[in-house]
């Protein structure tokens, strides 16, 4: 088939799976879309927290597109603002994590799919 067709909506939110659905939804969709190179995440927010973890690529490049919402990436050492139809890319080796504003946050992400590629960082945003 040379197209696949999904909602967002229907995609299982592994946060729950992980037990981390008191920070957020995260929604895989590569595998629902049958994605063979390009990775895709529906990533939400809820007010007032963090993503539940840090995490970096070796060799993926991501751009993340905030949907609605307001909130803060934290990009190394770096902390950048963020509000509705933001676009922000993020290059392999660097560390990344959201912050929902009081509104909550909702974002999606896109990249190539490099299997094994990422490494959560512990500790990364403790302030």
């Amino acid at each position: 088939m040379s197209y696949t067709k999904k909602n967002l909506r229907d995609v299982e939110d592994s946060a729950v799976k992980f037990g981390l659905s008191d920070a957020q939804e995260a929604r895989f969709a590569r595998r629902d879309l049958a994605a063979e190179q390009t990775g895709l995440t529906h990533l939400v927010i809820k007010p007032g927290r963090r993503e539940a973890f840090a995490h970096r690529h070796r060799d993926a490049e991501e751009v993340y597109i905030v949907l609605a919402g307001s909130g803060r990436v934290k990009l190394d050492d770096e902390i950048v603002d963020l509000e509705a139809l933001d676009a922000v890319r993020v290059g392999p080796g660097t560390t990344r994590q959201l912050e929902a504003g009081t509104d909550g946050l909702e974002v999606l992400i896109v990249g190539a799919h490099v299997e094994g590629d990422v490494e959560q960082v512990p500790g990364f945003w403790t302030s």
